[in-house]
């Protein structure tokens, strides 16, 4: 059956987050706004997904789930698969999504008051939890080198101090889409082994990676930091399917997983959403076409939303992007205030995007925009956005 990304689906009044929270928390109250903000996409899932979860629904009896274990085992044959990547089903642990599953792995291998490094801008989540668990952001700015995210190793190593214990390493990285080299993954891995941190390699956007373009997973690139290192996966982000909440992290050091197991147990999260195992492990199993197809159909939506920026606000600038759906855009070239972007953007255009200062150092005189929608959808917001900024033209 053909997938039809462009088949525009109504998602308002579905307590859907990116859709029905606008007003809450981005201040967006306009009735025919346009999310381009949170980070799921406006597609269906997998067919084999809705199918068998169709079937899970029709038996009509909801009771506790049995095991993990065919769960476990999906993930890591599509890493396998994938990613040549080799997991043994036991390194699995399953949380509440990649983001409980960084305040667990913080709470397992580290104290209040410890610090943990991020390179910034990056995933504002990080920081949310990093703060929420009593710990403290140690923020090293990256560096932008022929328009590309750089990491800044010299200042990681001259800022160094003993209450830092983790780094939070996001490959590929949100919100600036790079793909990070095998040799810069080295680097991340040996700066950890040097100075005795705990490596957290967050690879949710693993899959979702343009021609011209590979993922490397930080165990495959830097073997000799397997002790050290915990890696969080998910199909969540992959096929949409976030509501799902689960997901993976892996260790393959038997102490680093009893601690993360035993964080897990104190929380009382032993138990198995049956629903999100089911929609999560179809997906790993029978999701293959369907991330084929919507590879190219993003890859066509980041080409044309690059034009479109460009062309609508002058002086934008997006980063290129290599993998997620999320285009990380300069608009410090408009010479405008970020009060008046703000306002163009949300109040002219009626558009949501996610600010960015809320990434920390580096992002504040950028938006991130999600265009993983039907092409209609995002022209729409690209002429919208053209009208908010025409008198720079």
């Amino acid at each position: 059956m053909p997938i039809d990304f462009d088949r525009i689906i109504d998602r308002r009044h579905t307590r859907s987050y990116k859709w029905d929270r606008m007003s809450q928390s981005i201040g967006l109250d306009a009735p025919d706004a346009i999310p381009m903000w949170v980070a799921d996409m406006d597609f269906e899932a997998p067919l084999a997904v809705r199918q068998a979860l169709h079937r899970a629904v029709e038996h009509g009896i909801y009771g506790y789930g049995d095991t993990d274990e065919p769960w476990r085992k999906a993930c890591a044959g599509w890493l396998k698969r994938r990613h040549s990547m080799e997991v043994d089903p036991g390194w699995i642990s399953h949380t509440p999504g990649v983001v409980s599953a960084l305040g667990l792995i913080l709470q397992a291998v580290s104290e209040p008051g410890d610090d943990v490094i991020v390179f910034s801008p990056a995933y504002h989540a990080f920081h949310r939890i990093i703060e929420a668990n009593g710990r403290r952001i140690h923020n090293v700015p990256l560096l932008t080198e022929q328009g590309m995210h750089r990491m800044d190793f010299d200042r990681a190593k001259a800022e160094l101090t003993p209450r830092d214990k983790v780094v939070f390493f996001c490959s590929p990285h949100n919100p600036g889409g790079r793909v990070w080299e095998r040799e810069e993954i080295v680097a991340v891995a040996q700066f950890c082994e040097d100075n005795d941190l705990i490596l957290v390699s967050d690879e949710i956007h693993n899959d979702l990676v343009f021609p011209g373009a590979k993922h490397i997973p930080t165990a495959i690139a830097a073997p000799f930091v397997a002790d050290r290192l915990i890696t969080c996966v998910g199909a969540t982000k992959t096929f949409n399917l976030a509501g799902a909440h689960i997901g993976a992290a892996i260790a393959s050091n038997p102490e680093l997983r009893r601690k993360i197991e035993a964080r897990i147990g104190a929380c009382g999260l032993t138990g198995f959403e049956i629903f999100g195992l089911i929609a999560t492990e179809t997906a790993w199993r029978e999701g293959d076409e369907w991330l084929d197809a919507l590879i190219p159909y993003l890859d066509a939506n980041r080409r044309a939303f690059d034009a479109g920026i460009a062309r609508a606000i002058p002086g934008a600038r997006s980063m290129p992007l290599q993998a997620t759906y999320l285009a990380w855009v300069d608009l410090e070239g408009t010479g405008l205030s970020r009060e008046d972007i703000n306002d163009r953007i949300a109040h002219r255009a009626r558009v949501g995007v996610s600010p960015g200062p809320s990434f920390g150092p580096g992002g504040e005189m950028h938006a991130r925009f999600n265009f993983a929608m039907p092409r209609a959808l995002m022209d729409e917001a690209l002429g919208r956005l053209a009208d908010a900024f025409a008198d720079l033209k």
